[in-house]
């Protein structure tokens, strides 16, 4: 059975989640009205990421016979000073996310609840992955601030396709 406490904080990361999602939307948004197709393609791709993460918290809590609750998210930031910021924020968010991930497994942990802490751990390798390419990202960027196809070159090149992690969580609705 999900703890109780697990299911409150897991489902505050839905929204979370949701909100990082709505956050690389705008980021992506903005590289796209600057002509800067890669980094554009970059932010759409991390976007869904994040949908996907809340759809997959949301499977979980369908699965485990707990209410899954999707919260409504406050605006994100959607203008920016150069092609830094977006970078720069993403950061951020990141590692913001990373110290939401460790707050659940915590929960988890002291609810003595090993179903959800095997779940978390998933997102606790993801999150290492996320904070090291946003911090590569945002050497790259702030480096090349004026070097736009300097910036489109490295993300071209560095950014594999992804196709899929089988040990991911599933996806509701997937």
């Amino acid at each position: 059975m999900t703890a109780p406490r697990f299911a409150e904080q897991l489902n505050l990361q839905i929204g979370n989640e949701l909100a990082a999602h709505n956050q690389y939307l705008a980021c992506a948004v903005y590289y796209d009205a600057k002509t800067m197709p890669q980094m554009a393609a970059f932010f759409y791709t991390q976007a869904l990421e994040e949908r996907d993460h809340a759809l997959m918290m949301v499977q979980y809590l369908l699965d485990t016979d707990v209410e899954a609750v999707i919260p409504g998210v406050a605006a994100p930031v959607s203008s920016f000073e150069d092609v830094v910021a977006p970078v720069a924020l993403a950061l951020a968010q990141e590692k913001r996310v990373t110290e939401e991930i460790n707050t659940l497994l915590r929960i988890a942990r002291e609810e003595n609840d090993y179903a959800s802490e095997q779940f978390v751990q998933w997102f606790i390798k993801e999150q290492v992955e996320e904070v090291a390419t946003m911090s590569d990202l945002l050497a790259v960027v702030t480096r090349n601030r004026d070097g736009i196809e300097d910036i489109e070159e490295f993300v071209a090149r560095e950014q594999k396709s992804d196709d899929g992690d089988p040990t991911a969580p599933r996806v509701a609705g997937g």
